[in-house]
Formats: structure tokens, C-alpha cells, sequence
């Protein structure tokens, strides 16, 4: 007995003596590798880096900016069935453990001494719980060592005491990669089946459940069968833990697996605007509010106009390239030998080359046109009309003689561009010769009201070049600059009936200078001439004459306040268009003339959200509370709530009308009559710079402004007889015929005070009973007197000026 009794007591002793060297070793390894460690209590605040989503004014994406591709989503908004997925395949005693899952570390630890006897070659089996994942994610690295495992299980007991449980879920279901770069859950359920969360089967939401350990090893399209294992063996663990039923589990098992990647989905292509956003983002909130900040962001973008924006622009580019000949081929092949079409495959497509276009290789010339192949051995006919526009291009947009046959411009194993043909004989397939435009060119159209920007197209291709046509290029405007002299005119006491001479003038530019000698562009002179035909005829003797009356400084004041630029020199070559200018902003000044002479500011951004659902930034400030309901009532008789009317006044509404009434005579008489049959009330102004540099035209209908401009982008002339007209203009009209298609012809709107009088369109004077050429032509109060009308002649003014005779024959911009 006291043997048994001694016995006891020894083994009492080496038990205690075990524990406490046990706690001792705990104690000790518990400061070794808790010393130093992060600070826990930083991830209470923790905010992970969320994508930037910008929408079209449709709602749909337009683009997504993001170091790290992560939607958040509260916990507490998460659907049940994605949070009780991942802990059957995380974590199922998430909600019962204090961090560290004691079973879970001593079935590992037996899974990997077995692994070792056997020599199998695996990496060792965790037993990872979700608030050591956390831990390890947010603090630690991935180093596979006992000293990190430890630190791990350290933090995340010390994470389990500061932080709920559903918090420390928040954070690693928003947190974790989840493969094709795509961060937390709600993101990963966008990328691979373009579905919320709620949206989510059984089977998809155990698949994203099966991504964790490894995503890359689990791609449904690269391994498919590990896939849908791995997503099965989720599945398996979900009835186990009563999430889902047997008869759900068989269901889910036998679903295919079936991926939508986001590339899939439909999404408003935009290149130019979207970039142009990405820019004032990244000026407003920086690279880390852009970046990271998970901001909601709700443009002006009309994804209709956007796409008649692109059509016409691209249409008008192909037009002006194919009249200006062949460059040339992509490249050239041996057809002679039989793997052509796998030599065909490797020729690289040219940056900006269309989805609508195919590379083909000329395989057999005939006076009928070209035999073509194609990659897949496959072959189609160029008839000879698809190819006599590739006349031999020289220098100064010249092109040689017509083509007499394909081979003058054609070889056999060239490498070409061609396009469909949309009818072909039955049996054979008719292609069309292309080549990607070298001229650039951008359009952009706004609501005149608010400045918004409804579309922007700011070149033939973002591939090709990211250079923004429409906002980043700093070109003459010419003639489209005219309006905002004859303005400056309308302001101090003229009227659109009032005469100006049309004839030769020379200028005296000072002491060294010499002189200028502008002229117009039919190199004809027409006399005394009413504003409104210099206006719609471009008349540049009658400009210069003008701003030499009135003074090149009221000019210069009437385009700081339309922002058309903003240094403007006080010279007469101003008045003709000299300095240069974006096609934004000229655009929205042609806009503040149709709203009524209001000032807007452009902007591509209605409203800002933050991550949290806050508006940070809103275009229109104005508060509007009766605006604040649910629904509008039906009757027609309720009036809108009125806004205040807050923006400044850049120049009275009458000579605003006077001013659009003008540039509507420019469509129906004058350079751009080509849109005159539309049928709808337009306006606008073409431009075209010496040499035809650069080419334009800016116009509008009561609600919608648009601006066109077509250059290279190293300035170059366009070739013999290119104007506004030829080039912009029918782009223009492209445009706005698809944009104003089944749209009712709104006529401008004519402020209270103005006084129509019907007079003849090319003298002014009044017109007589059944007289074919007359106009209402727009007068203020007081003036509308044409019995007495003085002929401005160039004898007063700011500057010398004399008369010389019309065999003189000058330069200048037009």
C-alpha cells in the first residue's frame, strides 16, 4: 500500500514537473515568436483595396480601375448559402474555435508523419482556420515554416479576442485570391459567372469555395476535371454539414460546370472616354482613391451615340484615306509553297486592325479582280470595282493615274486587309480591299444645356494610339473660329443684314513685319455683302474687314468668355482662326451658343460614390427636394419642379439667336449644305486651315452640340481640294442622320424680344411679294431699319487698311 501510495506521489511529481516545464516551454515559445509581431488591432479599421467601376449613363460598366480586382461586401449582405459554402470548405467549426482548431492541428499533424513514412513527396497538409488565414494575409507572409505557423496560431488568438467573429469572416471572404484576378467573392462570382452573389447556384457557389488553396490549379477552362473534383469534394463537405440536402447534392453534382467570363458579358466600349475619366479621377482623388478607394462613378456616357459616334468617325476616315490611294501590303508570303495558310496565321495584324476585317494573302490576279486565302485555306474573290480605288499615292495626298487592271496595284503573295462584302454570289465569297487609315481624326457631342458629354471618339483606334483627338490635340479651328467675330460684330451694332465689302485688303502688320494679304478661298471678291452671307459662305476679306473695324481686342474678349483659348494674340490673323484650340472646347462654345449664350462646363462625370454608397462629387450642385420621390404623376398637366438657374450669362439670348439663325444658313446655303437634306433644323460651321491642314466642322441642333475634326496628327496637308466640307461635314452628317432618326424636327428657340423680318438671303434688303430667295432674318428691337444701310469698306478701324485691285491674289486660312 504505501509502495502504491509512493508510486502515486512520484508520478504526480514528474506530471507536475512536466506541466510545468510544458508551460514553461509554452511561455517561452509564446515570447519568442510573439515578440515583434504586427499590430493586430490595425485590421478593427481595415479597409482592402477596392476597383474604381465607372458606369455609362445606361448603367452598365464601362471600365474598372483596381490594383487589386475586389468588390466588398458586408458580411452581413452576403447570401447564406456563399457563407456557409466556404466554411464547410474552410472552417466549419469557424463559430465554436478561439482561432486555432486543436482537432484540426492534431489530424495534420498525424496526416503529415504518415506522409513522411511513406516518403510520399506532398506538401504538408495545413489545418489553417479562417481567422489564421486572416492573420497570415494580412500580416505575414507565405513562407512554409513551423515559426511562421506559429506566429500565426499566435495572432489569431489575439485576433479572436479584439475583433468579432463576423468581422474576422468579413474580412477573409473579402480579402482572399480567387484566381483570374479576382479578389473576395463578389468579385470572383462577376469574373466567372458575371452574377451577384445572390445570384449564385449550389454548384457555383461551391466551385468559388474550392478556389482558395489554389486558384491557378483549379481553372475550369485549363483543368477542367480537377475543377469540378475539387468542386465536388465541396459539395460533399456541404451535405455532411446539413447545408444542403441529398437531393440538392445530386443536383449540384450533375450541373456542368459552366464559366461567363466578364470579357463575355455585354459592356460599353468607349476607349477614348474612359481614359479621359481615368485622367480626372486620378487628378481629383489621386492614384490611391482611384486605385484602391472603391469608388462608384456615373458618366455622361450615351453608349447609343457613343456607337453612331464611332461608325461615322471611322466611316469618315476610311472615306478620306481611300481617296488618297494605296499605302501598300501588311506584308508579303511565298504562295508557291503548301503551308501557306500556316504562314498566313503567323503574320501579326497591324495595331488597330478591326474585329469586322481579316488578313488574306493574293493568291491569283485576273483582269476580274483577286483570288485571296486565308488562314484556314479558305478562299474568296475581290472583284476589280473593291479594288480601283488603291491608285498609287504620292506625294502631297496626290494619287497617279486610274488603275487599268489589279495587278497595278496588287502582287501575288501579298498580305492584305479585306472586309465582307454584305451580298455575294451564291457559292462565292466577295471581299472588299482595306487599309487602316494613317489620318486622325476625333468627334465629341454634348447636351448644349448641361455640358454633358454624350460622346468622344478620339481617333481611328485607342490601340493604335491613346491620343485623344478630341481633348488632348492643339489645332487652328480656321473658319469654324469665324461665328465669334462676327459675334463680337453683333455686339457692338451690327446686324446680320448689316454690309461689309468683300474685296482684296492689305494689312500693314508694322515696322518689319511686312504685309498680309489674306484672301478667300474661291480667290473671287463679291463687294458689299450682308454678315450673314460672309457668315455662310466663309468669306475671309469680309472677317478680316470686321475685326479690323471693331477691333481684334473685342475678338480676343468674346473668346475668353466662351473659353475657345487662352492666349489669344490681338492680331487680325486671329479673326481667320490662327490660334489654336481643342475640338472640346470649341465644341462647347458652339453650345453655349445654342443654349442661349449660358456658360457650361464639359464633364464626362455625372456623380462620385464612395465605397460606402456617400456622394462625393455631383456635375450639378443645385438641390432640388420636391425631386426627392418615388414617383412622378402621369397627368400631364403636373409641371416639373423648376431649378434655379445658376449658370452665368456669356452673352445675351438675342444676339445668340442672331448668331445661331446665321450658322442655320451656313447648312441651308453654304459650306454645309451637304447636311441641308436632313431635314432638320442644323446649324454649324465648317473650317479648314491653310494648306488644309486641319479640317472641321461644329455645329448643332436645339439639344445636342457636335464637333468634328479631321488632321494628322504630325500637321500635313490633306490634299488638294480637302476642305471642312469634304472631310468633316459628311461625318457630321452620318452622325447626327442616325442620332436625330425618328426624332422630331425641334426648331430653335427664339428668345422673347427678337423681331423676324423677311428679307432677300443674299442682299439683305426686303423681300419682295413671292420673292423664291428670301429668309426671316433675325433683328433686336430698334434695328431692324434696312432703307439706310452703310457699306463697311475698311476705312476705319484699329489698323491701316486700303483697297487694291482684285488681280492681286493672297493667302490665308479659310
Amino acid at each position: 500500500m504505501r509502495f502504491l501510495f509512493r508510486l502515486i506521489l512520484r508520478i504526480t511529481v514528474v506530471c507536475v514537473m512536466l506541466a510545468v516545464i510544458g508551460a514553461a516551454l509554452v511561455l517561452s515559445a509564446l515570447w519568442h515568436f510573439g515578440r515583434g509581431l504586427p499590430d493586430y488591432e490595425q485590421l478593427a479599421d481595415y479597409q482592402p483595396p477596392v476597383l474604381t467601376r465607372v458606369h455609362a449613363g445606361d448603367g452598365r460598366v464601362l471600365a474598372e480601375f483596381a490594383s487589386e480586382r475586389r468588390l466588398f461586401v458586408p458580411v452581413e449582405a452576403m447570401p447564406r448559402l456563399a457563407v456557409r459554402t466556404f466554411l464547410s470548405a474552410e472552417d466549419k467549426s469557424f463559430y465554436s474555435h478561439p482561432g486555432v482548431s486543436l482537432p484540426d492541428i492534431a489530424r495534420a499533424a498525424v496526416q503529415n508523419l504518415m506522409q513522411r513514412a511513406t516518403g510520399a513527396a506532398r506538401r504538408p497538409v495545413g489545418a489553417s482556420t479562417i481567422t489564421q488565414q486572416v492573420a497570415k494575409n494580412f500580416l505575414l507572409t507565405n513562407e512554409v515554416t513551423l515559426e511562421r505557423k506559429a506566429k500565426e496560431a499566435i495572432l489569431a488568438l489575439r485576433i479572436e479576442r479584439a475583433l468579432p467573429k463576423d468581422r474576422i469572416l468579413e474580412l477573409y471572404l473579402n480579402e482572399i485570391y480567387l484566381g483570374v484576378g479576382a479578389y473576395g467573392v463578389a468579385a470572383a462570382a462577376l469574373n466567372y459567372f458575371n452574377k451577384s452573389l445572390d445570384e449564385l447556384t449550389i454548384a457555383e457557389a461551391a466551385f468559388l469555395a474550392a478556389l482558395p488553396k489554389a486558384p491557378n490549379n483549379y481553372h475550369p477552362q485549363r483543368y477542367p476535371e480537377a475543377a469540378r473534383d475539387r468542386r465536388n469534394w465541396v459539395l460533399g463537405r456541404m451535405l455532411e454539414d446539413g447545408v444542403i440536402n441529398d437531393g440538392q447534392y445530386q443536383q449540384a453534382r450533375a450541373e456542368p460546370l459552366v464559366t461567363r467570363f466578364r470579357g463575355e458579358t455585354d459592356a460599353v466600349r468607349a476607349d477614348y472616354f474612359a481614359e479621359e475619366v481615368r485622367r480626372e479621377l486620378l487628378a481629383r482623388y489621386g492614384e490611391n482613391g482611384l486605385y484602391r478607394g472603391g469608388l462608384s462613378v456615373r458618366t455622361t456616357l450615351d453608349p447609343r451615340l457613343q456607337g453612331i459616334a464611332d461608325r461615322a468617325l471611322t466611316r469618315g476616315l476610311i472615306a478620306y484615306d481611300r481617296r488618297h490611294g494605296w499605302r501598300g501590303a501588311i506584308s508579303r508570303l511565298d504562295t508557291a509553297a503548301s503551308d501557306w495558310p500556316v504562314r498566313l496565321s503567323l503574320v501579326p495584324k497591324p495595331p488597330g486592325f478591326p474585329s469586322g476585317w481579316y488578313g488574306a494573302v493574293v493568291l491569283q490576279l485576273s483582269p476580274a479582280g483577286a483570288e485571296i486565302g486565308f488562314a484556314d485555306a479558305s478562299r474568296g474573290f475581290i472583284p476589280f470595282g473593291e479594288i480601283q480605288w488603291a491608285r498609287q499615292r504620292r506625294d502631297e495626298q496626290k494619287l497617279g493615274p486610274p488603275l487599268k487592271s489589279p495587278a497595278e496595284a496588287l502582287s501575288v503573295g501579298d498580305v492584305i486587309a479585306v472586309e465582307p462584302l454584305e451580298s455575294s454570289p451564291e457559292g462565292r465569297r466577295f471581299f472588299a480591299l482595306r487599309q487602316i487609315p494613317n489620318i486622325g481624326g476625333g468627334l465629341v457631342a454634348l447636351d448644349p444645356h448641361t455640358g454633358r458629354v454624350l460622346a468622344m471618339s478620339g481617333g481611328w483606334s485607342f490601340e493604335l494610339s491613346q491620343f485623344n483627338r478630341a481633348t488632348q490635340a492643339l489645332r487652328q479651328p480656321g473658319s469654324s473660329f469665324k461665328p465669334f467675330v462676327y459675334l463680337a460684330a453683333l455686339e457692338n451694332g451690327f446686324t446680320p443684314a448689316s454690309l461689309v465689302l468683300d474685296a482684296p485688303i492689305v494689312i500693314d502688320q508694322g515696322p518689319g513685319q511686312g504685309k498680309w494679304k489674306p484672301a478667300n478661298y474661291s480667290r473671287n471678291f463679291f463687294g458689299p455683302s450682308p454678315l450673314r452671307v460672309g457668315v455662310e459662305q466663309s468669306r475671309n476679306l469680309m472677317t478680316v474687314r470686321l475685326a479690323q473695324h471693331i477691333g481684334v481686342d473685342k475678338v480676343v474678349d468674346v473668346a475668353h468668355r466662351f473659353d475657345i483659348s487662352d492666349n489669344l494674340p490681338s492680331l487680325l490673323s486671329t479673326a481667320l482662326g490662327a490660334s489654336e484650340t481643342t475640338l472640346l472646347r470649341l465644341t462647347t462654345a458652339y453650345a453655349e451658343l445654342v443654349n442661349g449664350g449660358y456658360k457650361i462646363t464639359p464633364t464626362l462625370i455625372d456623380r462620385v460614390q464612395d465605397r460606402s454608397g456617400k456622394t462625393i462629387y455631383r456635375h450639378d450642385p443645385r438641390l432640388c427636394e420636391s425631386c426627392r420621390t418615388e414617383h412622378w404623376p402621369a397627368e400631364p398637366a403636373v409641371l416639373p419642379p423648376a431649378l434655379p438657374e445658376t449658370r452665368e450669362r456669356v452673352v445675351d439670348a438675342a444676339t445668340a439667336y442672331q448668331m445661331v439663325s446665321m450658322l442655320q444658313g451656313v447648312v441651308d446655303r453654304g459650306t454645309g449644305r451637304r447636311i441641308k437634306d436632313l431635314n432638320k433644323p442644323l446649324a454649324g460651321k465648317t473650317g479648314t486651315t491653310n494648306s488644309s491642314f486641319d479640317t472641321w466642322f461644329v455645329g448643332f441642333a436645339p439639344d445636342l452640340a457636335v464637333g468634328v475634326f479631321v488632321g494628322f496628327d504630325n500637321p500635313r496637308t490633306l490634299g488638294p481640294n480637302e476642305t471642312g466640307a469634304s472631310v468633316a461635314v459628311p461625318i457630321f452628317r452620318e452622325f447626327m442622320a442616325d442620332a436625330l432618326r425618328n426624332k422630331p424636327a425641334i426648331p430653335f428657340r427664339q428668345p422673347p424680344g427678337v423681331r423676324l423680318v423677311r428679307v432677300n438671303a443674299q442682299t439683305g434688303l426686303p423681300a419682295q411679294p413671292g420673292e423664291r430667295d428670301s429668309i426671316w432674318e433675325a433683328f433686336k428691337p430698334g434695328t431692324e431699319n434696312l432703307v439706310a444701310r452703310p457699306v463697311l469698306d475698311g476705312g476705319t478701324g484699329q489698323a491701316p487698311a486700303m483697297v487694291i485691285p482684285a488681280t492681286d491674289q493672297g493667302g490665308g486660312l479659310y
